[in-house]
């Protein structure tokens, strides 16, 4: 029974990891975008969430209405103002602009909020168990793994489906030929940006409602969701999804087994995968 809680437990743990992964998947998986400010941009979003629920006395759903547009503008004006000027098939620019900006975010971050940690007030929500079968499982983490299936599944649709999906696939493949056809790459660019940092708003709230943020917690959001990209596969939204449940899983009896061992443990499985495996588990070889 310890065994089969320590799974479920991984399980919706990598509900929350899928929400990083998401917006990496269709970055850095779809668009090949080294995006490094990526966690930082969860962190923020975390903070600006806490300071409005505080100031304002608003509760998660409603900071969770406020962040996600905010975070689709913000993903639009990061593409825009930046990450437009150095895209390319070389993916190093975008690695050094995404770094300079993680460094200056953290330091704004610093100078904002100070260095302490702080948390969503979720007015009772991130304390509630259900109890099966003498399993006590969470009903955040519940809800934060429902809500991680139903946008990995509308995200896939959208890639699959909608005109703009295949004029980003075009786009990801060959700019130039995209743009040949009469695709905007630069405008589908800023609208899967926009998307991207937009899901990171339902992670800040889930994040800021699970435990404790900080400003320098943005470095190990950005480790788990390109863990997460890489296990399950470049370019598959499914496959990220999956990639998060590995990862959490591997956590979760890594937990188990000894309270110090859980993350070692996911990376642990990481780098068993990328050994073995390196195009992911649902990657193309």
């Amino acid at each position: 029974m310890q065994w089969f809680d320590a799974l479920v437990q991984g399980v919706l743990l990598g509900g929350m990891y899928a929400q990083y992964a998401l917006g990496m998947a269709l970055m850095f998986g779809v668009m090949r975008i080294v995006n490094i400010s990526h966690g930082d941009l969860v962190i923020l979003l975390s903070l600006i969430g806490i300071s409005m629920a505080m100031a304002w006395g608003l509760g998660p759903f409603t900071v969770l209405i406020i962040l996600v547009p905010l975070g689709v503008f913000m993903g639009w004006l990061l593409q825009k103002a930046i990450l437009n000027k150095v895209v390319g098939s070389d993916p190093l620019p975008s690695l050094i602009a995404t770094f300079g900006l993680s460094i200056a975010l953290q330091n704004l971050m610093l100078q904002i909020w100070s260095a302490n940690s702080r948390s969503l007030p979720g007015e009772g929500i991130e304390s509630r168990s259900i109890d099966i079968g003498g399993i006590y499982i969470g009903l955040l983490p519940v809800i934060v793994l429902v809500v991680a299936t139903g946008l990995t599944w509308g995200l896939d649709l959208t890639l699959k489906r909608t005109r703009f999906g295949r004029a980003l696939r075009a786009a990801a493949a060959d700019v130039e030929a995209a743009a040949m056809t009469g695709i905007n790459p630069r405008a589908v660019y800023a609208l899967a940006t926009a998307i991207a940092v937009g899901i990171l708003g339902f992670a800040a709230v889930f994040q800021a409602l699970r435990s404790t943020v900080a400003p320098a917690d943005g470095a190990a959001q950005l480790i788990y969701a390109f863990e997460a990209v890489i296990i399950g596969g470049m370019g598959s939204v499914w496959g990220a999804f999956i990639g998060s449940m590995v990862l959490g899983i591997s956590q979760g009896i890594g937990f188990r087994i000894d309270p110090g061992f859980g993350v070692l443990a996911g990376h642990i499985v990481f780098l068993i995968v990328l050994a073995t495996r390196p195009q992911g588990l649902f990657g193309k070889a």
